[in-house]
């Protein structure tokens, strides 16, 4: 069956019988009942220089919350113009500045979306790094942005690798990661001091596997030696020994491991086959042959 409409007469009826005049209904337009009522404001766009030069004072006040926000205004305004990419960066910048880590990656992450051959998207990358790495908790705490900040900051050495920003990246690595091998050590003495001695021995295994250019390799080769020779694995604690003598000779490290093998009447001797035996050749092979 066809769908009828009112006509107008009776469209008219109805809206008196609501209470409503005919005076606001747009001559009674039907599909447009309050147009004139409701008829929506035109905002007139900031000129792009004006936003721009507004978002930098605001810089200099310190003021970068709302630096953040004029900056964002130009990227929405200007959309797909090159005020729209230099306010999308310093949307980032001033949220960066203003301790809004958060915000600031996001914006870096939406520059690097759409601007991913940019002359700054470098810079991008590493407001994005140093968004994540201003956040690295205590080693206390979880990790996961210890983590995040380390992806973020290979990344840059990976993609501008002769940029400015990498030299500082790679030393803000070897920061994230010796963090991240104090985790570690953290949790694997817990497993030690419970007797715990395979999940220490995993924690440990960590540490020297893949942080091994670290502080805390030291500690973890002889913290091994102790778990081994508790569970009877003398061959494993004489590598352990062997490896942390042949890399740390000062280290009052190794003068423990050393003692603790004597109460069982062992010296530190390495076991070719052993995985700690395999991982410090290589480590020392690429040492030399940087050399």
């Amino acid at each position: 069956m066809p769908v009828t409409f009112p006509t107008r007469g009776a469209m008219a009826a109805v809206l008196l019988s609501l209470g409503i005049g005919l005076g606001g209904c747009d001559a009674l337009d039907p599909t447009n009942l309050f147009a004139e009522k409701y008829k929506p404001e035109a905002i007139p766009d900031t000129p792009a220089d004006k936003l721009y030069s507004e978002g930098l004072a605001k810089m200099e006040d310190r003021d970068y919350e709302n630096a953040a926000k004029q900056f964002d205004q130009l990227d929405k305004q200007y959309t797909y113009s090159d005020w729209s990419r230099k306010g999308l960066l310093m949307t980032a910048y001033a949220n960066y500045e203003g301790a809004k880590y958060d915000d600031a990656i996001n914006a870096s992450k939406r520059y690097l979306q759409r601007h991913p051959a940019s002359k700054d998207a470098a810079y991008a990358q590493y407001l994005m790094a140093m968004s994540q790495y201003k956040q690295i908790p205590d080693v206390t705490r979880d990790q996961e942005r210890s983590e995040r900040a380390l992806i973020a900051l290979q990344e840059l050495v990976q993609k501008y690798p002769t940029s400015e920003y990498a030299a500082d990246a790679k030393a803000k690595i070897q920061i994230t990661r010796d963090q991240l091998a104090g985790k570690e050590m953290e949790v694997g003495r817990f497993y030690l001091e419970k007797r715990a001695f395979p999940a220490a021995i995993n924690r440990f295994r960590d540490v020297v596997s893949k942080y091994q250019t670290t502080r805390h390799a030291e500690e973890a080769l002889e913290r091994l030696v102790e778990a081994y020779m508790a569970l009877g694995l003398t061959g494993e604690a004489q590598t352990a020994a062997a490896v942390l003598g042949h890399n740390f000779p000062d280290s009052p490290w190794y003068q423990d491991a050393y003692k603790l093998l004597q109460t069982g009447g062992l010296e530190p001797r390495e076991e070719k086959s052993s995985w700690l035996s395999k991982i410090y050749r290589g480590v020392i092979g690429k040492t030399a042959a940087a050399e």
